[in-house]
């Protein structure tokens, strides 16, 4: 059984987030502000984290920051706040995904799905994502068995994506790993080298979403 800790000071949300987690099998723990959150998190070790932003004293980013000085458990936004900035730096700080409220409970179950499972450690140099195959160790690519030629910075930029399965990667956080070190701004040629690779993935392959103003998002039904 899986343990929620949710952190939220609405009694409502903290009531109706139970109800829908706690359906689904879940065990579900809950403070109502940023430093009873933190003390849950430490005493309860939970499997997945739902955290509102606009938390009384200690807020929301706070948490996560403090947070992630200590553990990689993942983290999912809940917040009314839908502006892209607010968005971009708690995916930065290292939130894994963040929905806005309100939300149809069918999306958030989803999106937990999705982050828990890729809280693993890889044992292997290979990652599989769909009808896609990434060898890590000679940098090539298949798609259902087929060789696909990628660029050096397709494959970088695929492998970035498909590290983080079902989450949102930040422009910067792509830019910092595919162009480290390079001083212009690549953000045009990240648009021309995501459309080519989605040209090369077609149908088969997993899908390239993009978040207007954040970044982008690689679906796929599984991910190893």
């Amino acid at each position: 059984m899986s343990k929620a800790l949710i952190i939220d000071d609405e009694q409502q949300m903290r009531r109706l987030l139970r109800m829908v987690l706690e359906s689904r099998g879940y065990e579900v723990c809950e403070a109502a502000d940023g430093q009873l959150g933190l003390q849950e998190a430490a005493f309860q070790r939970p499997d997945v984290v739902l955290l509102d932003l606009g938390l009384p004293g200690l807020s929301g980013i706070d948490v996560l920051k403090r947070l992630r000085e200590w553990s990689d458990v993942p983290v999912l936004i809940l917040s009314v706040r839908d502006q892209e900035t607010v968005k971009v730096e708690a995916l930065e700080l290292g939130a894994d995904d963040y929905v806005t409220k309100p939300f149809g409970t069918a999306e958030l179950l989803a999106r937990l799905d999705v982050i828990q499972r890729r809280r693993f450690t890889r044992q292997s140099p290979e990652i599989i994502a769909g009808a896609l195959k990434l060898d890590l160790l000679h940098h090539e690519a298949t798609l259902a068995d087929t060789p696909i030629k990628l660029t050096p910075t397709e494959f970088a930029l695929i492998k970035v994506l498909a590290e983080h399965p079902g989450r949102i990667v930040t422009q910067n956080q792509i830019v910092k790993q595919v162009w480290a070190g390079q001083s212009s701004d690549p953000s045009e040629g990240l648009r021309v080298h995501i459309n080519h690779l989605r040209k090369k993935l077609g149908e088969t392959g997993p899908r390239i979403v993009n978040e207007p103003g954040i970044g982008y998002r690689l679906e796929s039904e599984t991910v190893i």
